[in-house]
């Protein structure tokens, strides 16, 4: 299961959206530090398509896609350093595939800021300068180790010294490491050190329903720059403390306190949604009476690893993927139907699977 670690400056609402996200109790009281280990939650993707196919199937129950959550406690400026058990977290984030970056975006005095004020920009400079720090630790205590196989005539070793040589200097001049320019192979050999600055970021911008939000104050001096800064980079617009209300209630009470609130929908089903995309990850589904359930899979994959998902039968012996897309497979009404008007389609193990296509693996 691919995990996203949610990451911010203390007090930007990191363990209050993890609440919201997972319905688990995690410490969120308004002081710096109140989540010192990270809590680790497994959401389920709502999907639409799921319910659809599971009515029509009749299906005895049904399964979503899900994500791993981890609650990082809050960085400081110098966690690159040690400050504020920045190490610790540090480390915490190289274990997840993806970062959701929290940034406070709403003014509040009731609502302390570790920093004395709000200032967006200000905060992602903050984190940001920390975690590319960190790698360059990391990409120089590298390079020292290597001296000794490249004298041995290591040619994976002289490899990984030029790949790193581009990193250092993007690094060097504030640029994260997925920004220098590699080749497949530096590539593959870059994965070992687990870089943060390699990992796919989310900005999830935290606002408030009832305080003045950042980008509506002309006052702000780098409004011009934040808002470029949201153009250039995937992020999306949430209200933790709301969205903690609503994980609470019942579909339709939802639905009538977003009217209420004259909230168009939930913040946080758009951000589940923006890491599937920002992790390169689809939905096939597999359906019939006893579940419905969705299966998660990196975009670009065959038919042949698809099946894997399910068993490494459907991957070491597959005979063919019979396959249908899901909105197809629903005008039919029925499997049955969608064979008799020839929808469903023979492929083969090197088909690549589509986002909502309705599978049914053969293997010998």
């Amino acid at each position: 299961m691919l995990s996203v670690g949610i990451v911010g400056l203390p007090n930007v609402g990191k363990s209050t959206l993890f609440n919201a996200l997972t319905k688990k109790c995690v410490s969120a009281e308004n002081f710096p530090f109140c989540t010192i280990d990270p809590s680790v939650g497994v959401v389920e993707v709502k999907d639409g398509r799921v319910d659809a196919l599971s009515e029509m199937s009749k299906s005895q129950k049904k399964i979503y896609s899900a994500i791993e959550f981890v609650d990082i406690a809050g960085l400081v400026r110098g966690a690159s350093k040690g400050e504020g058990l920045g190490n610790q977290f540090l480390s915490n984030i190289r274990e997840v595939d993806a970062i959701l970056h929290v940034v406070r975006i709403f003014q509040d005095e009731n609502v302390i800021h570790v920093e004395g004020f709000v200032d967006p920009m200000r905060d992602i400079e903050t984190i940001n300068l920390e975690l590319i720090l960190a790698d360059m630790q990391s990409v120089s205590k590298k390079l020292a180790n290597l001296e000794r196989d490249i004298k041995r005539g290591d040619k994976d070793a002289k490899i990984l010294k030029g790949a790193l040589d581009k990193i250092m200097l993007s690094l060097e001049g504030g640029y994260f490491a997925n920004k220098a320019e590699l080749d497949e192979q530096e590539e593959e050999l870059v994965k070992q050190l687990n870089l943060l600055t390699k990992k796919p970021v989310l900005y999830a911008l935290n606002q408030k329903v009832d305080a003045l939000n950042i980008l509506e104050d002309s006052s702000y001096e780098k409004l011009s720059d934040f808002k470029d800064f949201l153009d250039n980079n995937l992020h999306v617009f949430i209200d933790s403390r709301l969205e903690a209300e609503l994980s609470d209630l019942t579909d339709y009470e939802k639905e009538e306190f977003l009217k209420e609130m004259g909230v168009s929908g939930s913040g946080v089903d758009e951000m589940i949604r923006k890491a599937y995309e920002l992790l390169g990850l689809i939905s096939f589904f597999t359906t019939g009476e006893k579940e419905t359930r969705s299966w998660t899979i990196k975009k670009g994959t065959s038919a042949k690893d698809a099946g894997a998902a399910i068993h490494s039968d459907f991957r070491d012996k597959f005979i063919r993927a019979e396959t249908i897309s899901w909105k197809d497979l629903l005008k039919a009404g029925s499997k049955a139907k969608a064979r008799e008007m020839g929808l469903i389609r023979a492929e083969g193990k090197d088909y690549i699977v589509q986002d909502g296509d309705v599978i049914e693996f053969l293997h010998s």
